[in-house]
């Protein structure tokens, strides 16, 4: 014998699901939240000279050609990792030397290669610049993006 949905038991059904799934969500939320303040991602400290690299990276644009951790477009090279390849990541004058010559040099004039353009800025953003790349370069990715090239 079948037994009948009736007004209240479809209603405790209702009460008892919902109140079940809160609970997990409220669950969830928790382990989410300890999990976040336990997990550091940042290498370095979020300086006001890292700051103003990120702006100088954002007003040149430059995830419209260069990936950062995976995002932007896939024209030149991903720089999340690229004082680590260049090997100055702990060294923060070597990177502002290498990313100035890098900078000044461009664009190359060698035909049939990519080039990127001139962009003249002061040797405060790059400093900046190459700060942030320092920043972004020990951000603690959890292994992404995959990035064989280092």
């Amino acid at each position: 014998m079948s037994e009948i949905l009736t007004k209240s038991r479809a209603r405790n059904v209702f009460y008892g699901g919902s109140l079940f799934f809160v609970v997990v969500f409220v669950a969830m939320t928790v382990h989410s939240h300890r999990y976040i303040v336990e997990t550091s991602t940042a290498g370095m400290p979020l300086t006001d000279e890292v700051r103003l690299g990120k702006h100088v990276w954002e007003r040149a644009s430059c995830i419209n050609c260069h990936t950062l951790h995976g995002e932007g477009a896939y024209f030149a090279p991903e720089v999340g990792n690229v004082m680590t390849r260049w090997g100055v990541l702990d060294d923060p004058e070597s990177a502002f030397e290498i990313l100035n010559g890098w900078m000044q040099a461009q664009p190359s004039g060698i035909e049939g290669r990519r080039q990127m353009p001139f962009f003249d800025l002061t040797e405060e953003e790059t400093r900046a610049l190459a700060e942030f790349l320092r920043w972004a370069d020990q951000t603690d990715t959890q292994n992404w993006p995959p990035n064989d090239a280092g």
